[in-house]
């Protein structure tokens, strides 16, 4: 077996966890919530994207290609950034924003890695090194709450949308 369909495999196994325990426990805890208590949670988890900073740290990730490791690492770092700030802002008028802003940056940008892991011919899951578990195990925890962050915000604003009409 090939490193790419060991990664693949891990990759796979990981989104089918994560959503099993997502679908499970997370979105029935979170779907009843209002948004800022909804979101709270889901953002937490996304503070400690400063882990992918770890690409850029020689000997730990191996040797990632730099056009892999630097967007990466700095993507996460100015997603926990956002996360930060929408967990700040959640409960007032800019959260809404906020949050729009950092689901689409985060979602973003681990969607752009898995793209340029994918294609980009330089990318070798071997050459993860230590940092093999941030891509197979953190990340499809990650964009499964992207997931449910849009859906609570896409819900969030078809209520408000409602509400509006029904005044």
């Amino acid at each position: 077996m090939t490193d790419l369909m060991i990664f693949g495999i891990s990759v796979a196994f990981s989104f089918v966890a994560w959503g099993a325990v997502c679908s499970r426990y997370i979105w029935p805890f979170v779907r009843s919530r209002s948004l800022p208590d909804a979101a709270t949670p889901l953002l937490y988890l996304n503070v400690f994207r400063f882990v992918g900073a770890s690409f850029l740290v020689p000997g730990v990730a191996g040797s990632l290609p730099r056009a892999f490791a630097a967007p990466g690492a700095f993507g996460d770092l100015f997603a926990v950034v956002l996360a930060w700030v929408a967990l700040t802002l959640l409960r007032r008028p800019a959260g809404y924003a906020a949050l729009w802003l950092f689901n689409l940056w985060g979602a973003g940008d681990l969607l752009f890695a898995f793209y340029q892991g994918l294609f980009d011919a330089d990318f070798h899951p071997s050459a993860l090194g230590a940092t093999f578990y941030i891509p197979t195990v953190y990340v499809p925890l990650l964009l499964c709450v992207h997931f449910m962050l849009f859906a609570l915000l896409l819900r969030a604003r078809s209520m408000s949308t409602n509400a509006a009409a029904g005044s």
